[in-house]
């Protein structure tokens, strides 16, 4: 579990720099692009959560394996 939550992290981390700075190119907003880089990356990092969670859960596989 600690490193599925590492792994989430690092990927959220990552994901808000890219949605910052795509929204910023796209709307020269920095408040737009600030929103946009929150809402967006939370959502998402949420979703990846349930599906790695998900994927460990279902896959036919053992989840030591991940």
């Amino acid at each position: 579990m600690a490193r599925r939550i590492q792994k989430t992290t690092s990927f959220a981390a990552v994901h808000f720099g890219v949605a910052f700075g795509v929204s910023y190119l796209l709307t020269g907003s920095v408040i737009i692009a600030g929103a946009l880089a929150v809402i967006e990356p939370l959502v998402n990092t949420v979703a990846f959560f349930i599906h790695d969670w998900s994927w460990d859960r279902f896959s036919p596989t053992s989840a030591s394996q991940s």
